[in-house]
């Protein structure tokens, strides 16, 4: 902590006021704005004698004063925050760079109106519908409009001056109002068709269409009955494909992902019952807030320090946000919204999938935003330094063991490169042979078989190894490759460190050395992102071998018990556990088995 400021005599001054609470260091920048339903109690847990986190240390190390301001309540303080972290953008407080006004469709009045995108300022006569959560939505919702209703999206001042149908005619997206190739009802009724569309009215809008078309049948008119049945069949897929919940829905699905010291939180917006958009957020959690409080504190700067940003009647998120935190966010988010809003956790059917969708998106995205070029690029920069290496290293290998309580151990190796995970070199080796849970022994045939491997030539040798561990799997790891003959791969183990909590790993050097990174370190979200990789390789292997031998009957593998004996077997008595208990001469009684086989098949359960 700043020696200038004497916290002892600042708290002794602290109100127990609802408030603000905003820490400056020594440059008088603003380091992190707070609030707190107690000042006093939220401001004296900073500085507590133990169990403050490595990352809370940091920050309260910086501080060189702070200022309070009172609020008349939780709910106006947490406004008066997140108004404060808007405007000054403190560097450990979460931050949100999405300011932009938010798109709209527009129809314009008139005897053919216009649909077209818009944003800002409501000043024109007509209907506006929205907000969208982005533009993208916007043109995904004009495009189906014109090829589904073939209304104009064109500027009044080309519609005014046309003399013959444009190109948008010819190609069957316009039905040509400027040239009065169809009457003004008839556009209307397509106008009203796509504002039906617009509100989410699906089941009005193809009850209308499915009337329209029979009428035109009737009349014999079966060009427009074509017309009507080719938009229903148009909406009846939309439908399907953005899995419509029967118009219902306005929900706002908020999916956060962490991988070692990244995040993404991915957001689904549901809009009369269909995704209408989506957006991915990659902001940093230099206060390595769990889960729950990190999600608390997004979704706070995510509807509160924006003003203009439309809420919905739901909040679906992954994580459970504290009881007091939930609660103070559904009361602020009311009191805009003049009606409850939800913060839900547990849902089911639709609501489910939409939750599921997120979390996929949020994994694969995450991926995507570690291993973009420009991002590895600065990691195997930052490692090269780290290491002290003269070039850069352009292939990684990490291993990793998976067991449950010693059985069916399965070792995996996950390969790294410049474009990232190698996923066609991966392996994974099922080890044998060893007293159960010895994971040193499990690390020793694996490194043996696959570096045994590679010196043949069968394969590529990396530039670094990673261990998952310490100094016992390193030295475990350089007596295998020392062994071998392989030496001109680093080693490099990556040990948890007392928290067991990413970002405060200790990376452990051939020599003994021991460096522990900065947790915004590129260099150890590198090798975090590899460690992971690996111990989910593992697990994946571990859990298939285990579920294949759920799968396989204990009667396999008995020489002369083949599928009809074993089915004769399990019919006699009724299950595997009868048939381990019967004796020999109960076996024998069993239709095609002999004694000999009865007395095989009584050995081989009893070896087990």
């Amino acid at each position: 902590m700043n020696d200038e400021f004497d916290y002892q005599q600042f708290l002794k001054t602290v109100t127990r006021e609802p408030g603000v609470y905003q820490m400056f260091g020594s440059d008088e920048k603003i380091l992190y704005v707070g609030k707190a339903k107690n000042l006093k109690n939220r401001l004296s847990s900073y500085f507590r004698s133990s169990g403050l986190p490595i990352k809370t240390q940091a920050l309260v190390e910086k501080i060189a004063y702070i200022q309070v301001t009172i609020a008349d309540s939780e709910r106006a303080a947490l406004v008066l925050e997140q108004s404060l972290i808007k405007s000054l953008r403190p560097p450990y407080n979460i931050l949100l760079k999405d300011d932009k006004s938010y798109p709209y469709i527009f129809i314009s009045d008139g005897d053919y109106p216009r649909i077209a995108f818009h944003r800002g300022m409501k000043h024109k006569k007509g209907e506006y519908y929205g907000p969208f959560p982005n533009a993208g939505a916007v043109h995904q919702s004009l495009n189906f409009i014109q090829k589904t209703f073939r209304v104009r999206q064109c500027e009044d001042s080309v519609f005014n001056h046309r003399a013959r149908p444009c190109l948008q005619y010819q190609i069957n997206r316009c039905t040509a109002p400027c040239v009065k190739l169809i009457n003004e009802a008839d556009y209307q009724d397509d106008m009203n068709h796509a504002a039906l569309f617009l509100k989410g009215e699906s089941n009005e809008l193809m009850s209308q269409l499915a009337d329209k078309m029979e009428t035109a049948s009737a009349e014999l008119e079966f060009e427009k009955a074509g017309i009507y049945r080719d938009q229903i069949s148009m909406l009846r897929k939309i439908q399907s494909d953005h899995n419509i919940e029967s118009g219902k829905g306005y929900i706002d699905i908020f999916a956060l992902i962490k991988k070692g010291a990244s995040q993404c939180v991915h957001v689904l917006y549901i809009r009369h019952g269909r995704i209408l958009g989506s957006r991915s957020f990659f902001p940093q959690n230099k206060l390595g807030l769990p889960e729950g409080e990190f999600l608390a504190a997004f979704l706070e700067q995510f509807y509160i320090a924006n003003q203009n940003r439309e809420l919905p009647q739901e909040i679906i998120i992954n994580h459970p946000l504290a009881g007091s935190e939930k609660k103070l966010l559904e009361e602020a988010l009311a009191e805009r919204h003049g009606n409850k809003i939800s913060i839900l956790q547990n849902v089911r059917a639709q609501r489910q999938k939409w939750l599921m969708t997120a979390v996929t998106a949020a994994e694969q995205n995450l991926l995507a935003h570690l291993n973009t070029k420009q991002n590895l690029q600065q990691r195997y920069a930052a490692l090269q330094e780290v290491m002290e290496l003269d070039e850069q290293p352009q292939r990684l290998e990490c291993f990793d063991i998976s067991h449950t309580f010693g059985e069916l151990t399965v070792a995996s190796c996950v390969v790294f490169d410049q474009s990232g995970a190698l996923t066609s070199d991966y392996r994974r080796f099922n080890i044998e042979g060893i007293t159960g849970g010895d994971d040193y022994a499990a690390m020793e045939q694996a490194l043996s078989r696959r570096y045994t491997r590679l010196q043949k030539g069968e394969g590529t040798l990396p530039d670094i190894l990673l261990i998952d561990g310490g100094k016992g799997q390193l030295n475990k790891a350089r007596a295998v490759l020392s062994e071998l003959g392989v030496n001109q791969v680093m080693i490099l183990g990556i040990a948890k460190g007392t928290t067991r909590k990413p970002g405060f790993e200790t990376l452990v050097l051939e020599s003994g050395e021991e460096k522990v990174l900065n947790s915004d370190s590129p260099a150890l979200h590198l090798l975090q992102e590899i460690r992971d990789e690996a111990h989910r390789f593992a697990i994946t292997g571990h859990k298939q071998r285990r579920d294949k031998k759920r799968k396989t009957s204990t009667l396999e593998g008995i020489a002369g018990v083949g599928a009809k004996r074993r089915r004769e077997l399990l019919r006699h008595f009724g299950g595997i556990q009868e048939v381990k208990a019967a004796n020999v001469d109960e076996l024998a009684n069993v239709p095609g088995i002999s004694k000999k086989i009865a007395e095989d098949i009584y050995s081989a359960l009893r070896s087990e």
